[in-house]
């Protein structure tokens, strides 16, 4: 289907979509996309303009879900996509490994430190809570996004938002958030 407008004819197909999706910013971090942090994890043609798009929130409390949700509609119905059928999923969960590397190179030049691989043990299948008094005092060693130092220390388990840790350079003396590792 091509759609026509004063300034130009743009054809909907999925790879337009996605254009579309990757100019959605996140209402936490607005340096990326939705795109690039994995959020978005399908998008299909349904009918001759609409859409049906799969969407999995980095958890399942996160507060900016619903507002996302409704941007990404919001910007496909403004780019012509009619109608957008919208579905959210929690399975599989969202895991940080999601992050594309575009994404992680603009959270790091934006000052929060980017997740590294996610580091499952295969004998949980899920725990909310490390163990033991060792298992909490642990951080992982992360690099200033700032000066690159890995001279760098946690301040708190939580940043701005839960998904967040707050940590300090020791040798810029800068505080950056590290987006936690899901």
């Amino acid at each position: 289907m091509v759609i026509a407008n004063a300034e130009s004819t743009t054809t909907l197909t999925v790879a337009y979509a996605w254009e579309v999706l990757h100019t959605v910013l996140d209402p936490e971090v607005p340096v990326v996309s939705i795109c690039d942090l994995g959020i978005v994890r399908d998008v299909q043609m349904h009918g001759e303009r609409g859409l049906n798009v799969v969407l999995t929130p980095t958890y399942s409390g996160c507060p900016a879900t619903e507002m996302i949700a409704v941007q990404a509609v919001n910007t496909l119905a403004t780019a012509g996509f009619t109608p957008i059928n919208l579905t959210t999923t929690h399975a599989p969960a969202w895991t940080s490994d999601w992050i594309s590397a575009e994404g992680r190179d603009k959270l790091r030049r934006y000052g929060i430190a980017p997740p590294g691989p996610v580091q499952i043990d295969q004998d949980i299948v899920l725990r909310y809570m490390p163990q033991g008094r060792q298992a909490v005092q642990e951080a992982p060693a992360l690099n200033c996004p700032r000066c690159d130092s890995s001279q760098t220390e946690r301040l708190s388990a939580f940043g701005s938002t839960a998904c967040k840790a707050l940590f300090r350079c020791l040798s810029c003396k800068e505080p950056f958030e590290h987006f936690k590792p899901f």
